[in-house]
């Protein structure tokens, strides 16, 4: 299962964009996981919501929770791959902070508003801008001066683009592939989301067993294990077993499918270089990994439950928008004067709120008017 002769070394980092003295303890991927950690906006996961709105259980992953979990997942497949752990746990841990408030509905609206002045948002390039510009910790330097490697995985995260594709981009290697330290965390993101979001519907009620049953083999076959080795267990308890298999199952897939991938990759310059990414699942644990992305679609984020939080959450965000590019000095200050455009400025600061804040804000702007 090594793959060690792809790891990527932190000697082989192009650097940060101010040049630092060097750590006498940490290498330079451990600074950036610790940097990440410290910074506010990684604290501000903690009230975004991952699918569930926060208020609903103190039970239910939040961005913040969720990004623990790709971290741990992340580290356990790069640790047994042989492949820079260090590096794999600071891009899993750094991967969501761009992610505004209300999860993907929060990315939409923003989006939208962004739209009507020919603009865009995206969670990965909201991202990058966090810890270069808004972070601001350091007298020497804006941001938190990560290395190449970790802004470079901050806007590959979930797909390689072209020279000229995204213009704010193109110092980040456009046409290669990331390392597959990288590449890891896309697809133990998915492995996170998908056993997570099962968890949290079914203690919902959302979901029940049968329903999964039906729709994805394997939690069938696992189901059926645990009723033969686990026959006085409650319902629940049999639940937390199939989710615990079913990330081994999973975990294990994408272990042996990288390790077969990459047999004929010699060296970093090679992963790069790659016609496709390296990293990837067995056709089994692939195969899985489809079923559970698509039962959870149409039965639990497109629920009446979260098309209602949605379409609420929407609302109240495009309110704000229109508000703030009406009152532009009630903005923070740094914010009018770090963006391009009144519109880029107001989407950085809804951007960077919580679920809570944004709720807030907004009762003391439209009270009971809305």
């Amino acid at each position: 299962m090594s793959l060690a002769r792809l790891r990527f070394l932190p000697e082989q980092s192009r650097g940060r964009r101010y040049p630092e003295p060097k750590d006498p303890y940490r290498n330079e991927f451990q600074r950036d996981r610790d940097r990440i950690i410290h910074a506010r906006a990684f604290r501000r996961m903690v009230d975004k919501t991952q699918v569930f709105a926060s208020g609903t259980s103190d039970h239910f992953r939040n961005r913040l929770t969720h990004s623990l979990e790709v971290a741990q997942i992340t580290r356990s497949v790069a640790c047994a791959l042989e492949l820079n752990e260090d590096l794999a746990e600071t891009l899993a841990l750094v991967h969501d902070v761009g992610h505004p408030p209300f999860a993907h509905s929060g990315e939409a609206a923003l989006n939208a508003e962004m739209q009507a002045f020919g603009d865009t948002f995206d969670h990965n390039q909201h991202g990058l801008r966090i810890v270069e510009q808004f972070e601001s910790r350091y007298a020497r330097f804006p941001g938190l001066n990560l290395t190449f490697e970790v802004r470079e995985g901050i806007v590959k995260h979930s797909r390689d683009f072209e020279p000229g594709e995204v213009p704010a981009f193109d110092e980040y290697l456009p046409g290669l592939k990331p390392p597959l330290e990288a590449q890891l965390v896309d697809l133990c993101d998915e492995i996170a989301y998908n056993t997570a979001d099962l968890d949290d519907a079914y203690s919902a009620g959302l979901i029940a067993p049968d329903g999964i049953r039906a729709a994805v083999p394997k939690f069938d076959e696992l189901w059926l294990w645990t009723a033969n080795q686990f026959p006085d267990a409650p319902e629940r308890k049999r639940m937390h077993e199939v989710i615990r298999m079913l990330i081994h199952h999973l975990v294990t897939g994408l272990i042996e499918g990288t390790t077969a991938a990459c047999e004929g990759l010699a060296s970093v310059e090679e992963v790069r270089a790659a016609s496709a990414r390296a990293c990837r699942f067995t056709a089994k644990s692939g195969e899985t990994d489809k079923q559970l992305k698509q039962y959870l679609l149409e039965n639990v984020y497109h629920s009446d439950w979260l098309r209602a939080e949605r379409k609420a959450a929407m609302s109240r965000i495009h309110d704000l928008f229109q508000y703030f590019l009406l009152h532009p000095g009630e903005l923070p200050p740094g914010y009018n004067t770090n963006a391009e455009s009144l519109p880029r400025a107001v989407c950085d600061y809804i951007a960077g709120m919580t679920d809570g804040f944004l709720n807030r804000t907004w009762q003391a702007v439209f009270g009971n008017n809305r």
